[in-house]
């Protein structure tokens, strides 16, 4: 193998992959590069053996075809240290030295065959669904839910996003128990009923990876796993099994009480109130009456307490409910418009937390619940 290539395009593109590669890797092959080089593309693939990520690079200059495996470590310090300038990249198929040549230098480092290197899982094409989905809604949808997912080995299923494609309608839900996050985006033009739940690692890497995206994603998807296509990267992922909790079930539908409050000033406040929140609950308490929100927290132990008020725009009766200000804080900086409108009923079930929208024409519906905190007389 033996190729001209950008040093900054290669970093990056390492870069981007080498975010699957696990710390604690079962077999040892999964500390390395894939390499394969073919048709004036060069293939990078890196894999955990749960989430496999491929990222492409068109190579213009190809004086031999190959493949080879590179260890991730070594090559990601090797090229963080190179200006942007052009890289010659050869391998020596019978000792598997890498040779990293450019104008005044090089540099050689062991590398090993890409043979054992595992192949991706594979879709089966009798039980699969496919559709095809704007990046931004993708990203979109993932963005408003990942922070909401658990960590919970007891549960597995929540430890993932939720993805539901009934028709034209595609929800994304998380929730870890304390706080649910649900967003629907319509008009995606699908005209299947199926779903499945996508684990955190790979969601993140998906995440990571789609704001330079500008085109329609694929993703194709069975019991077991997914595929996500993109214009520059291929990812495999190995699905959460199981059956997703009835979310909907847990979502009040008669919230007599509304208050509505400009998202930033609410964010603004409870953070200066928190500070002097019991660090073991971070409760912090609202008082909802007239119009006006009192928000206020205390720490008996060191005898430190904060109260603030706030205007707002109320219907309801009075009420008192207490909120972790920390999942409180999480839920409204994940909330987008200037004006937000929280849904309560009494200060024993949770809050409903929803967009004050704007413009029109808006295809996506975000809702986010809270559970509260008890508040101790």
């Amino acid at each position: 193998m033996k190729f001209v290539v950008s040093s900054t395009a290669l970093l990056n593109l390492l870069q981007a992959t080498g975010k699957v590669i696990s710390t604690r890797n079962t077999l040892p092959i999964l500390d390395y590069f894939l390499f394969e080089l073919s048709d004036n593309m060069l293939r990078i693939t890196a894999s955990d053996l749960e989430t496999t990520l491929i990222g492409k690079l068109a190579i213009d200059q190809v004086e031999q075809e190959g493949v080879i495996a590179v260890p991730a470590k070594r090559v990601l310090d090797t090229l963080r240290e190179f200006p942007e300038q052009p890289l010659t990249i050869e391998a020596n198929e019978s000792t598997w030295e890498v040779s990293v040549i450019w104008k005044s230098g090089k540099l050689t480092i062991p590398g090993t065959s890409g043979l054992s290197y595992p192949k991706p899982a594979q879709v089966e094409e009798a039980e699969s669904h496919a559709l095809t989905l704007a990046a931004e809604s993708l990203l979109g949808g993932i963005e408003k839910t990942i922070f909401a997912t658990a960590d919970d080995e007891m549960r597995p299923v929540m430890n993932g996003i939720f993805m539901n494609i009934e028709g034209e309608t595609l929800t994304f839900v998380a929730t870890d128990a304390h706080k649910l996050v649900k967003n629907v985006v319509d008009g995606i033009g699908s005209d299947i009923t199926a779903s499945f739940i996508l684990p955190k690692k790979p969601a993140n890497l998906v995440k990571g990876i789609l704001p330079k995206e500008e085109g329609d994603i694929r993703i194709e998807f069975d019991k077991k796993n997914v595929v996500f296509t993109l214009s520059k990267y291929t990812m495999v992922c190995r699905l959460i099994e199981g059956t997703y909790p009835n979310y909907n079930a847990v979502i009040p539908v008669a919230n007599p009480n509304k208050v509505t409050v400009d998202r930033a000033e609410l964010i603004s406040s409870i953070k200066r109130v928190a500070v002097c929140s019991n660090p073991s609950t971070n409760l912090i308490k609202l008082d909802i009456t007239n119009d006006l929100i009192r928000l206020t927290a205390q720490d008996i132990d060191f005898s430190v307490s904060a109260e603030e008020s706030m205007a707002c725009s109320y219907e309801g009766d009075s009420i008192t409910i207490g909120f972790k200000s920390t999942f409180l804080g999480e839920l409204l900086s994940n909330l987008e418009t200037e004006q937000i409108v929280i849904e309560l009923a009494d200060s024993t079930r949770a809050g409903v937390f929803k967009p004050v929208e704007v413009e029109t024409g808006n295809r996506e519906e975000v809702l986010m619940l809270l559970m509260p905190m008890i508040i101790n007389s």
